[in-house]
């Protein structure tokens, strides 16, 4: 018999103890993991859609929400901005590209975004069936959205008022799908797009619009407005210019996505350190379990490890023994762990997916599982040091004489 079969044995026989401190240093495990899952692709996915995005502008209100609003798609905007004003930063030296943005309508939860070819085309989307859109009133949908709303090509939908689903429909006036989008891993992928006109139309009741198409032209400056500019700037310099510019010489406000994120994650962060904490505070505990079931299974198999002794066995191998069974504990433990790890972080994207939020997925693997293995290992070796260390002292003659 080898130390494997002898270690397995003997953890059957115990099964009940055994159960308990692999589902307890699982959960353990399990909480790491999840923790590292989720905040690694909210981090990669969040760093992904501001990129190329230096600067937003909005209306007066939070920075953070403007952030949230227009670059993520997941907070209310402040307000909209003056179309004239929009188009005067536009032309300013310092801004290399600006994007504009239309907000406030949505359909059945997904945003629906007024924009240009440009918003597309800084995401680098692609077209998986149609085109892009033309005209006003026709859209072109993320593969999310199509696939969660079994949307086709030419199918027509009526947005609503608000970001909700309870909001006001606008019935008058039905968009159409002419585009639907492949799956890129960006923002682009849950909201449904369109023209800015197309946006001003569903809010042009109260104007005298005789063809919607040639609305742009129909209202005057101060009555189109816009929800927000994405920036990209011309130069390095334009940092320390164009947000100073923006907020002493206008009714608007700029936010600057690096800052609101890092802000962000130091928010979320302190809730993360917590859930860390508890979830190393379950591995050490877990590792204190295996110390005592060891240390106090060895008091019951001294008279076996004297034996064991006297046919041959040498004092290293019954240390090696112990720590074999402390190592094979924490192994199973951890890779239960980190598949209950897995597990976890795909129904949290699941329930993201159905809201509609930054989706993360537990079909993936980042290199500081590795890390986390070699924790739950750690932890069954030191947790079996002391008992492994007795079994290699053990006194034959004594243990033998007292039976």
């Amino acid at each position: 018999m080898n130390l494997a079969t002898i270690s397995l044995a003997y953890l059957k026989a115990r099964s009940l103890n055994t159960l308990l401190n692999i589902l307890l240093l699982a959960l353990g495990i399990a909480t790491i993991v999840l923790l590292l899952l989720t905040t690694a692709q909210l981090d990669q996915r969040m760093r992904r859609d501001a990129q190329g995005i230096d600067l937003v502008i909005g209306a007066k209100g939070s920075p953070m929400q403007v952030i949230l609003s227009s670059i993520y798609h997941l907070d209310v905007p402040t307000g909209n901005i003056p179309y004239k004003q929009t188009q005067e930063i536009s032309k300013h030296r310092a801004v290399k590209k600006a994007i504009p943005l239309a907000l406030g309508d949505s359909y059945k939860g997904a945003r629906i975004v007024g924009t240009t070819h440009a918003y597309l085309d800084h995401y680098g989307a692609k077209v998986a069936q149609g085109k892009r859109w033309e005209k006003t009133l026709e859209a072109v949908i993320g593969a999310d959205v199509a696939k969660r709303m079994n949307l086709k090509l030419g199918n027509k939908f009526h947005g609503s008022h608000g970001l909700g689903e309870a909001g006001e429909v606008h019935e008058e006036h039905p968009y159409t799908v002419v585009g639907i989008l492949e799956p890129s891993g960006s923002v682009l992928d849950r909201v449904v797009l369109c023209s800015v006109e197309s946006v001003w139309a569903m809010h042009a009741s109260h104007h005298d619009i005789k063809d919607i198409n040639d609305i742009a032209n129909q209202l005057k400056d101060e009555e189109k407005e816009y929800t927000a500019l994405l920036i990209q700037y011309a130069s390095p310099v334009a940092a320390a210019i164009l947000p100073r510019y923006v907020n002493n010489n206008s009714a608007m406000q700029a936010a600057s996505p690096a800052y609101e994120t890092a802000r962000l994650f130091s928010i979320i962060g302190v809730g993360v350190d917590v859930l860390r904490g508890f979830a190393l505070v379950l591995v050490f505990s877990a590792g204190l379990s295996v110390f005592i079931a060891l240390y106090n299974a060895l008091n019951e198999r001294r008279y076996d490890l004297a034996v064991m002794r006297t046919l041959g066995a040498r004092p290293g191998t019954l240390l090696l023994l112990l720590l074999f069974e402390g190592l094979l504990l924490a192994l199973i433990g951890g890779v239960l762990g980190i598949a209950g790890g897995h597990a976890l972080t795909e129904v949290l994207g699941h329930a993201l997916r159905l809201a509609q939020q930054v989706s993360v997925t537990g079909w993936t693997w980042i290199n500081s599982e590795w890390w986390v293995l070699a924790l739950a290992a750690g932890v069954g070796v030191v947790a079996a040091l002391i008992p492994a260390w007795r079994a290699y002292r053990t006194d034959i003659a004594g243990t033998l004489a007292r039976g």
